[in-house]
């Protein structure tokens, strides 16, 4: 990954982290969809098939040595690393669902489930970090005092209860 890339400001343990749980996550993915093709519900069957696809993708996105014989995967991983992080986490996001919605199995809860942690964390980092207490402080004191003009005032913009009768 190149330091000057979309996700420069993102803490190095969460790079790494997010890599090594897209990665182990794919490859638990594709065992668990394989071990989902034994069996003998249609649904199933096609959303074990879904779930080695998906695998595949997260895989062949997060550690592309893991496919260097394919052709175009070098090219697809570089496309996919050159991203924003907001969309390798929808694209992680959306490509789990399917599989889950197909079929309620453990194989496919647990394989799937991986890939949406990846997405969930490439989601945390496209967040960014949190402000420093001082920033907050500061933030919260620009607004002015409470009261008509303060915070709280915006919040319900000074209207009277709902009358009860």
């Amino acid at each position: 990954m190149s330091t000057m890339g979309p996700d420069a400001n993102a803490p190095w343990y969460m790079k790494y982290g997010a890599r090594g749980v897209g990665t182990a996550g794919g490859i638990i993915a594709m065992g668990l969809g394989f071990f989902n093709c034994l069996t003998f519900s249609a649904w199933c069957l096609v959303a074990g098939i879904y779930q080695l696809f998906a695998g595949f993708i997260v895989v062949s996105a997060e550690a592309p040595c893991c496919c260097m014989f394919i052709d175009f995967v070098q090219r697809y991983s570089k496309f996919v690393e050159e991203r924003p992080q907001w969309q390798k986490a929808a694209l992680y996001i959306v490509l789990s669902l399917p599989g889950i919605i197909m079929c309620q199995s453990v194989s496919i809860f647990f394989g799937s489930g991986f890939i949406f942690l990846t997405g969930v964390l490439y989601g945390m980092m496209a967040l960014g970090r949190k402000g420093s207490r001082n920033d907050m402080l500061a933030a919260a004191q620009a607004s002015g005092p409470v009261g008509a003009t303060g915070m709280k005032s915006s919040l319900v913009n000074m209207e009277a209860p709902p009358a009860t009768s």
